[in-house]
């Protein structure tokens, strides 16, 4: 088991640069310009969103607009306020006219940047990065935003160089000891992570990214209980985020608290979406209290390969909007999807601005079998943010319409923007492995286990029959060695 759980730090690490800095509120745009009174309109609105006042925040920004309506810093706030306030279609016109307004504007460049990279990844969101730091060479927030797309597609090497110049002209600005702890705790250095770490206050401030990254570090010096409550706190903000419980259920197996990942974790594992990798420590905790009736089905079904069905009506993590979500997904449960239909298609009455209603309204959609419907929707929910999870239904609804040949180049799409997304190359490995594609599978498959999918059984199964497929044997027998000494005893179906 201990070989099972040592990919989780490795999962986790990559995924704490781009979401360092949200584009989901005012920024504290330096280059902000204007008269005296227009200056003080936009720090009374930017004090109104950081007190959660955001309809007082837009009354700030109207009296703002009404004195410089062409103010291209203006319009990043108001595209940002937009966007915190579930009116993401808005915000991105918002942008866009900030752009026009001047195009080598600096933080108009960086939003854009940002935009792009949630909308079309991280490949793609570069050139914006680059010319957002063209545009204003020694702005600290641009360059911070650019050295964590680049570690997140794992150009490490370049990422250093921008942090180094970063720490040349801004050395006091918090980010940039939290980017050079992110790279200390990926060369396995938690000592000086943690130093870092500590001299950014970020995690002392609550930003999520930093706890994360403070909880990783506790975990590579041995402090699990410290780690387990870092992620508690965690898990408690964030309770759809998959990665924070993966994280947590290993801080917790690691300090022998079995209990706590069954009492607190089994729900979780217990749903579709679910990561083998939490099944598997559910399982193996039930199993280590000696209630293996009830760690049977969770061991067994982290062994099988994953659930094909579609996965709709998840959430995305945001936290905006459970509620709703969990109502839709109760109506969908009990086979209602008229009802889920007509309240999804109320919603998106009420807020159609909003990407996440379109999302949920997709997903609505296609499991009323509805697909081309669903696709419409789909596709302007990934205009404002085509995560993982949303992309997975789109690929779905793709293969459910019969256009195999979207499905893919969507997927393969994807992976050029997130390159570092193990599922996604697992998913489009097994579309390889359909077409007996072996190379490309093993080519894909090798990748993913170099960034931390080694533990995975259905990867470590797959490889083999890859290498048995390049008529390799002496490969082929390795990695089904490898996931036999992985795969629980058969003590456990007696």
């Amino acid at each position: 088991m201990r070989k099972f759980l040592t990919s989780i730090i490795a999962i986790s690490a990559a995924s704490l640069l781009a979401s360092c800095s949200p584009i989901d509120g005012p920024s504290g745009n330096s280059a902000m310009t204007g008269g005296e009174t227009f200056l003080e309109l936009i720090d009374d609105a930017r004090l109104a969103v950081r007190n959660g006042n955001l309809p007082e925040a837009g009354r700030f920004y109207d009296e703002a607009r009404a004195l410089e309506p062409e103010n291209p810093g203006l319009w990043v706030d108001i595209a940002q306020l937009r966007f915190r306030g579930g009116e993401h279609l808005i915000a991105i016109e918002a942008a866009d006219y900030a752009l026009e307004l001047n195009p080598q504007y600096a933080p108009a460049l960086l939003l854009r940047a940002q935009l792009v990279r949630d909308a079309n990844g991280l490949d793609e969101s570069l050139p914006w990065f680059e010319a957002a730091v063209n545009a204003d060479p020694r702005n600290p927030e641009v360059m911070a935003e650019y050295a964590a797309t680049l570690g997140d597609l794992g150009r490490y090497e370049d990422m250093l160089i921008v942090v180094r110049e970063l720490a040349e002209f801004a050395p006091a600005f918090p980010q940039v000891h939290y980017l050079q702890a992110v790279l200390a705790a990926r060369a396995n250095d938690p000592v000086l992570a943690s130093t870092l770490l500590n001299r950014s206050g970020l995690a002392g401030n609550g930003v999520p990214s930093a706890m994360m990254l403070d909880a990783i570090v506790n975990l590579q010096q041995g402090n699990a209980d410290t780690a387990a409550e870092i992620l508690e706190a965690l898990s408690l903000r964030q309770p759809a985020n998959m990665r924070v419980s993966e994280l947590y259920a290993r801080a917790l197996w690691l300090g022998g608290r079995d209990r706590e990942i069954v009492d607190l974790l089994a729900d979780k594992a217990g749903r579709p979406e679910a990561s083998p990798y939490l099944v598997m420590l559910v399982g193996r905790s039930l199993e280590r209290m000696g209630e293996r009736g009830r760690a049977i089905p969770f061991i067994l079904r982290a062994r099988q390969t994953r659930e094909e069905g579609r996965i709709v009506l998840q959430g995305s993590g945001s936290g905006t909007i459970p509620e709703a979500t969990a109502r839709l997904r109760d109506l969908v449960g009990r086979g209602d999807t008229a009802s889920a239909r007509r309240s999804a298609r109320d919603m998106l009455a009420r807020l159609p601005q909003s990407g996440d209603v379109h999302a949920l309204a997709a997903d609505t959609e296609l499991a009323s079998g509805n697909t081309a419907r669903s696709l419409e929707l789909y596709e302007v929910a990934a205009r404002v943010r085509r995560s993982w999870p949303l992309t997975r239904k789109i690929i779905d609804a793709y293969r459910a319409y019969g256009d195999d040949l979207a499905a893919d180049v969507l997927l393969t799409r994807y992976i050029a923007g997130d390159p570092q997304n193990t599922s996604a190359l697992l998913l489009l490995a097994k579309s390889s492995a359909e077409r007996e594609d072996w190379l490309r599978v093993a080519v894909l498959l090798d990748t993913a286990i170099g960034l931390g999918a080694g533990n995975d059984l259905e990867v470590l199964a797959l490889r083999a029959q890859a290498a048995r497929g390049l008529e390799r044997e002496a490969e082929a027998e390795q990695f089904e060695a490898l996931r036999t000494d992985l795969t629980p005893g058969d003590f456990i179906t007696g």
